[in-house]
């Protein structure tokens, strides 16, 4: 199966740093930490990264409904 870079269900704020999570294979919070730390290293890149990303990554139930082929029958 081919892995899609979707929003989580498991969300705290969009779903994004659980979908990043989801992509990659690993914690989270670790995601959301990092989200953090480069926002405030950066001068708010990696808050305006995330908000692009949470415009453009298509929700968790949007992306099963459509990728259910049982969902055609």
């Amino acid at each position: 199966m081919k892995k899609r870079l979707i929003k989580s269900a498991d969300k705290k704020v969009f779903g994004v740093a659980g979908g990043v999570a989801e992509y990659f294979d690993i914690e989270p919070n670790l995601v959301r930490v990092g989200f953090v730390v480069l926002g405030v290293c950066s001068l708010l890149v990696a808050v305006v990264a995330y908000l692009g990303l949470a415009v453009v990554m298509p929700s968790h139930s949007i992306a099963t409904e459509d990728s259910d082929p049982a969902a055609e029958l």
